[in-house]
């Protein structure tokens, strides 16, 4: 089993997230469960196939979804709340995260060389906001900063309002799937190649402070060194732990985050337990997650050449009135 040790001050920090993560959380916070989002007898349906590679799941206030074919296609789709599909911006090459900010425009992370962080207005038109960078996923505060994830450099990145971007913080070996907490205050940020999802303050500069691996996300299970039959178990020259895959991420109104990763949807409460993992839907890559549909009650997910949903019994956050 991989083991990880924890300096006396990282233990601080997180006993120091425990408390301010839970700040405005409902008092049974640590009661969490399952049961209190899933119902009985709804399973995961899909809403849209026949794509290459699913990623960058937004919505609106309306309960529009929103989605990039990474691999091969070339604009962001809707999804209505009626299940019809639709083109909302063209020319939408290599996106890989989505989410609607305060002044109302989408934006997005575009990869390639070089990557940019842009904004595509109502009418699909798309503009540059910053440049000559290698973003992932991000997430939009209701003052129109943006923190993104910028994985080959192993940091988050920040971009003020009519500012260029700078390097905010780090911790994460390849920081991906990124979300904000209900006052945010917080940034949590999915460790795609460890076993943690990161967390940090946001200082009054923009800047993150106080960075701590905060929730511990389930590892798949390694598989076996030998079979039954396979004669005596021979132990690996160089044993390579597991890691989580934790990818994208998305908050619910009651201060739940939710994480997919190679075992599944992982669903933390505000304090950072862990209260279970939602099973995916297919075999595939589960790259993205957010609530959308009908009173933002469905929870969305990207996995391989579809999205599928789910009704719950909670809704979904937006970050900006």
């Amino acid at each position: 089993m991989h083991k990880t040790t924890l300096s006396l001050a990282t233990l601080s920090l997180v006993a120091i997230f425990a408390c301010v993560l839970s700040v405005g959380a409902p008092a049974l916070a640590q009661d969490m469960a399952l049961a209190d989002v899933l119902i009985d007898g709804e399973g995961w349906t899909v809403v849209a196939e026949g794509y290459g590679f699913t990623d960058g799941a937004a919505t609106d206030a309306d309960g529009n979804f929103y989605f990039a074919d990474v691999s091969k296609g070339d604009t962001i789709n809707k999804i209505a709340p009626d299940g019809t599909t639709s083109v909302f911006a063209k020319n939408a090459t290599r996106i890989s995260g989505l989410q609607f900010g305060p002044d109302g425009r989408m934006y997005a992370c575009q990869g390639g060389k070089p990557g940019n962080i842009v904004a595509f207005e109502k009418n699909g038109d798309m503009k540059i906001i910053a440049s000559d960078v290698e973003p992932n996923d991000l997430v939009v505060t209701a003052k129109g900063g943006i923190y993104f994830t910028e994985t080959g450099k192993a940091q988050v990145t920040y971009i003020a309002p009519g500012q260029p971007p700078v390097k905010a913080g780090t911790g994460p070996t390849k920081p991906n799937g990124i979300a904000l907490s209900l006052d945010q205050e917080t940034v949590a940020v999915s460790d795609y190649g460890g076993e943690f999802v990161w967390t940090w303050r946001i200082a009054k500069d923009g800047m993150l402070q106080f960075s701590a691996p905060y929730m511990s996300l389930r590892l798949p299970t390694p598989p076996s060194i030998a079979g039954p039959n396979a004669g005596p178990k021979v132990a690996p020259t160089a044993a390579v732990p597991p890691t989580s895959k934790g990818d994208g991420m998305a908050t619910d109104a009651a201060g739940r985050f939710y994480v997919t990763s190679a075992v599944g949807l992982q669903m933390f409460d505000p304090t950072g337990r862990l209260c279970g993992v939602i099973a995916a839907p297919q075999a595939k890559p589960l790259v993205s997650v957010e609530f959308s549909g009908p009173d933002l009650s469905y929870l969305y997910v990207c996995c391989g050449d579809k999205i599928y949903r789910r009704q719950t019994k909670t809704h979904g956050l937006l970050y900006f009135k």
